[in-house]
């Protein structure tokens, strides 16, 4: 008989493309999970993993096996999300992946909520970009991910995933008040092309919208500092130094000396939405998560 645990090693292997990838999102060591894999091929009497330098690849028969894996895994998951599981009292653990403004604005309420409610599910959270947070659930590593999708920069959903929207977030440009721009109600892309800029790292979503912005213009944007972290674009605008682009969700009010403009012939918004795995779509803990957030979102108010 196969043992479940070995042809979960398999699956991983699959996924992350190495045993040692693999051991790290299993939470086990290397030789840990090489023993499953050794258990797998004298149980079913065949090689799963062929050397391919210093990595490994799938044998024909591994990739074979690996669907069948998936597959089995599925309807595990889904037994237990379902008849195991009681719709009236969700329990357990929750893992959660949500970008960091999202973390501020959307899931610290459903964590308050939660409390609030004494709610039998614990929930971990990991801030990453909604690409990272996509992976994570489409492989198993989350159950739950909070996600962005701006309209210039679409975000890809594997077939596994199911995708709801919650709500629309804005970016507005950020502008030191003593600048020329400060006073308008509004502002076109043709005013901001020639400003410093302070943005997320090169590649990351949000960079990209800035990018898309000025795409028409046949030019890019003069970035001059890079930084992950919103709030330091704040303190950058504060000082005079670069202008930002913004979402409003999870926006602390602007200090004194920052003002926000929004951009009227190139829009920035985001779809918020939320991710998860299509065989735990009647899970009780995703639901209720699921609820909360959506509470949320509905009584958002955004910042001007």
């Amino acid at each position: 008989m196969i043992d479940i645990s070995a042809l979960r090693a398999l699956v991983a292997v699959e996924l992350h493309g190495s045993v040692v990838a693999a051991s790290e999102a299993m939470g086990f060591s290397p030789s840990a999970v090489s023993q499953q894999i050794k258990k797998l091929e004298k149980q079913t009497g065949m090689s799963v993993l062929e050397r391919n330098g210093r990595g490994v690849l799938l044998t024909e028969r591994g990739i074979a096996l690996a669907g069948y894996g998936r597959r089995i895994m599925g309807e595990l998951e889904e037994l237990q999300a379902t008849l195991l599981a009681d719709p009236s009292a969700p329990s357990g653990l929750l893992r959660l992946v949500a970008f960091s403004t999202a973390c501020r604005g959307l899931v610290g309420p459903m964590l308050g909520r939660m409390a609030a409610t004494a709610s039998a599910v614990r929930v971990t959270v990991l801030a990453e970009d909604p690409r990272e947070a996509v992976q994570r659930v489409a492989s198993g590593e989350a159950e739950l991910a909070v996600v962005h999708n701006w309209n210039s920069v679409p975000l890809v959903i594997p077939e596994n995933l199911v995708h709801e929207e919650l709500c629309l977030d804005t970016a507005d440009v950020l502008l030191n008040s003593g600048h020329d721009l400060a006073g308008r109600a509004s502002v076109k892309r043709e005013d901001l092309v020639d400003e410093p800029w302070i943005s997320t790292p090169a590649g990351a979503i949000c960079n990209e919208a800035l990018m898309q912005i000025f795409a028409g213009l046949g030019r890019v944007p003069d970035i001059r500092i890079y930084d992950p972290d919103f709030s330091t674009h704040i303190a950058m605008v504060q000082q005079g130094v670069a202008v930002a682009l913004v979402p409003r969700l999870g926006r602390p009010p602007l200090p004194d000396g920052v003002v926000a403009v929004p951009v009227v012939n190139a829009p920035q918004q985001r779809a918020v939405g939320i991710v998860y795995r299509k065989t735990m779509t009647a899970s009780p803990n995703i639901r209720h998560a699921v609820q909360l957030l959506r509470e949320v979102a509905a009584g958002l108010e955004q910042p001007n």
